[in-house]
């Protein structure tokens, strides 16, 4: 498995893992359970799965936790399993947004590492705020934007890192989804109802929902950091409170660099047609770029007044930061939950390293509480821009 750095990593124990959020019918937390499974880093002892407390129970008997480490407070959670001495080293929070802050807080303060859903938090002063408490706490604080995770993106990251484009010029990313095009939530469907409601999800909508994973993705391929922004958002469905759809004009800087890259951002949830069309495009002075989720073992790559070429996965072209996250030959598909486990391999990478009070290594990347607040500093960006019809907003 060429995510496992090394037979040492390889046989550390498994990590104790809790999970806050995620009981019955809960998407995401279903998902994040896969992927700390795929690479067998993890065990779930213990969970606040909901904050009804029979739902917190069933949840918890249907995932075979055992019935003293489930849990309907969150706090008494932490409190609790930081004094065990099998205690949880690690928690998944994966709850709405507006639970973020306060959820992390609990176990940062305590010493449990957390890895938390992206956004980072509901608004930017709290996530200012998070930010100050994982860098106080000496406890590791992961994000799982998990398109990071994918091959062909960190294979996308590495060869612009390399000069291969040359100088970045344009940086175009997007993330197109359909399922909103109806007002839904009115119908009481869980997943829409807190997506579109700022109470819980926060001041964007289809910006904090998929537009901070098509940013943090811009990004990370790209090496660039965002200075400003023009935005023009929309909620296109009558009644919803939250945009549902974005258009956004991106400038950037280079680290240590006067040179600026432009850049375009488009998501939207109201685009029939599209299931979940996240797209990357990167073009410098030598050349371009492209990923497309939907088909992500490859890696369309132009050098300048050359033919287009593909790159696969552990395929010709490829290197070696596509080949340390990759777990199957060539040709077999590896998709959204192995990048998704991914991340939290390269957590569990941090977390051994943190106990044994060593450096990580240098080839292990995953989103931090920083990347977080610049994602909720998007979001805020955003949001402010198109009040003031579409003005450039500082980020």
């Amino acid at each position: 498995m060429a995510i496992e750095a090394s037979t040492e990593q390889a046989r550390e124990p498994r990590i104790r893992l809790g999970m806050v959020g995620g009981g019955a019918g809960a998407f995401i937390g279903a998902v994040h359970r896969i992927a700390a499974r795929i690479d067998d880093q993890y065990d779930l002892i213990s969970g606040a799965l909901s904050s009804t407390p029979e739902k917190a129970i069933a949840s918890g008997r249907d995932l075979g936790l055992d019935p003293s480490r489930t849990y309907s407070s969150y706090r008494e959670m932490a409190i609790r399993e930081a004094k065990l001495k099998n205690g949880i080293e690690a928690v998944s929070i994966v709850t709405p947004n507006h639970v973020h802050y306060d959820a992390a807080k609990e176990f940062l303060r305590r010493g449990i590492h957390v890895i938390c859903d992206k956004p980072l938090t509901s608004n930017l002063a709290d996530a200012k705020k998070l930010k100050k408490v994982a860098d106080e706490s000496g406890a590791l604080f992961i994000l799982t934007h998990n398109y990071t995770g994918y091959p062909m993106v960190r294979q996308a990251r590495e060869m612009i890192a390399n000069g291969e484009l040359g100088d970045i010029r344009i940086v175009q990313a997007e993330y197109p989804q359909d399922w909103l095009t109806e007002a839904v939530e009115q119908t009481g469907a869980k997943q829409a109802v807190w997506r579109t409601d700022p109470a819980q999800s926060g001041a964007g909508g289809s910006t904090g929902d998929i537009g901070t994973h098509a940013y943090n993705l811009a990004s990370f391929v790209s090496g660039l950091e965002l200075d400003s922004l023009a935005a023009d958002l929309d909620s296109f469905v009558p009644g919803r409170r939250l945009d549902d759809n974005a258009h956004v004009m991106l400038r950037f800087k280079a680290k240590g660099s006067e040179k600026a890259a432009k850049g375009m951002l488009w998501c939207s949830q109201v685009a029939p047609g599209h299931e979940n069309g996240l797209k990357v495009r990167v073009y410098g002075t030598k050349g371009g770029l492209e990923w497309v989720q939907a088909d992500p073992n490859y890696l369309w790559f132009t050098p300048f007044g050359e033919p287009k070429r593909l790159i696969t996965r552990n395929g010709a072209g490829s290197g070696p930061a596509a080949a340390r996250v990759s777990r199957i030959p060539s040709g077999h598909p590896e998709g959204y939950l192995e990048a998704f486990a991914t991340i939290y391999t390269e957590a569990a990478h941090a977390i051994n390293a943190h106990k044994k009070g060593k450096a990580v290594d240098k080839a292990v990347v995953y989103p931090t509480v920083d990347d977080g607040v610049k994602g909720v500093a998007f979001v805020e960006a955003c949001v402010a821009s198109s009040k003031k019809n579409g003005a450039w907003v500082k980020v």
